[in-house]
């Protein structure tokens, strides 16, 4: 039997892809731990997960701004690399492989020229944390074919890896769930945290949008109105075990740009309409990743400070009459689920 430790955390885009590759580890065999950090959401996510062992290291957060955490921060990163030596002299892994995150920083240093080590970046343009860990990684698997040039000759293309129960839903399961009727579906997802504006444009899109559609509103922990009560529109915070009928049942898409969401998209062959986060709330990431997926025919992108219910309905009525050719498109792309080649360049890796 072969062992792994998989790490990546601080939010659930730098851990859903490693959910994603652990039913093909199990299936090859693997022994699986996971390191991250006590009150991280990716404690939360793994530890509903059986088979899997959590160990838990210090980490500091890496800022690309002033605080004076950035003082003491340091001292808990390095506190963080011991404590993985420490786990991966114990565990003795065939091979690492990061997600990224800031918590993924100690480990790919601890295990740098010990242990092959993998990591993979979601986004267009690397996160910080990844900026740091190249150096100490064997390979750096990319979702975009684009982001080959900024990681250099360890760059492997590989797409991103997509949790498989997303594939098998039932769009009637779905329909039965949400109480809809046969209209075609529009599901609108802002995010782990939600996203105000959007979920204002929406609301006031109603009346306009529920004459031709049924509409799914996952607006986010806190952001239900319970105030705003039609037929064919249903509020939750969040869709979890029904998730895969509710996509299996959606025409089109309405979401941020996050890459892991809009891979999800992509395997289900889901044309949306993208709303990334402005350049003032982050560092681009978003922004670049709608333009790669409206370029390729995939998507439409709305400036979140331009949107408006009218030109919101209007690209609605525009994307969904064009949805046919979206969807042609969007089949014959051949990175849409990165699992099975990451998992290749996994198992290249280990010597």
């Amino acid at each position: 039997m072969k062992t792994i430790i998989l790490t990546g955390g601080g939010t659930a885009g730098h851990v859903m892809p490693n959910i994603a590759l652990i039913p093909k580890l199990k299936e090859n065999g693997f022994e699986i731990h996971y390191i991250g950090t006590a009150d991280g959401i990716e404690k939360k996510l793994i530890s509903e997960l059986s088979d899997v062992t959590y160990h838990e290291i210090s980490s500091g957060k890496l800022r690309r701004y002033f605080s004076l955490k950035n003082l003491s921060d340091p001292f808990k990163v390095l506190k963080g690399i011991v404590q993985s030596k420490r786990i991966i002299k114990s565990v003795k892994p065939d091979a690492v492989f990061s997600k990224g995150g800031f918590v993924s920083v100690p480990v790919v240093i601890a295990a740098s020229k010990k242990v092959p080590v993998v990591a993979h970046e979601s986004d267009y343009t690397p996160g910080l944390a990844n900026k740091i860990g190249a150096k100490f990684c064997d390979k750096i698997c990319v979702s975009f074919e684009d982001t080959l040039k900024y990681v250099g000759k360890k760059g492997v293309y590989t797409g991103s890896p997509v949790r498989g129960e997303l594939l098998m839903g039932d769009a009637e399961a779905g329909r039965r769930f949400l109480g809809f009727d046969s209209k075609p579906v529009i599901t609108v997802m802002g995010g782990s945290l939600g996203a105000a504006a959007l979920n204002d444009a929406v609301r006031k899109s109603l009346p306009m949008l529920l004459k031709s559609y049924n509409v799914l509103h996952i607006c986010g922990a806190g952001k239900v109105d319970e105030s705003i009560a039609y037929d064919g529109y249903v509020q939750r915070e969040f869709i979890s075990a029904e998730l895969k009928d509710v996509l299996k049942c959606t025409s089109l898409m309405v979401s941020r740009a996050g890459a892991n969401a809009i891979f999800e998209f992509l395997a289900l062959r889901l044309p949306s309409i993208l709303v990334p986060l402005p350049i003032y709330a982050s560092r681009g990431d978003q922004i670049l990743n709608a333009k790669y997926f409206e370029e390729k025919g995939y998507s439409v992108t709305l400036d979140q400070d331009s949107i408006t219910p009218g030109l919101l309905t209007d690209t609605i009525e525009k994307l969904y009459s064009e949805r046919a050719e979206y969807v042609k498109r969007m089949s014959e792309d051949e990175g849409s689920d990165g699992t099975q080649k990451v998992f290749e360049v996994i198992i290249s890796s280990i010597k």
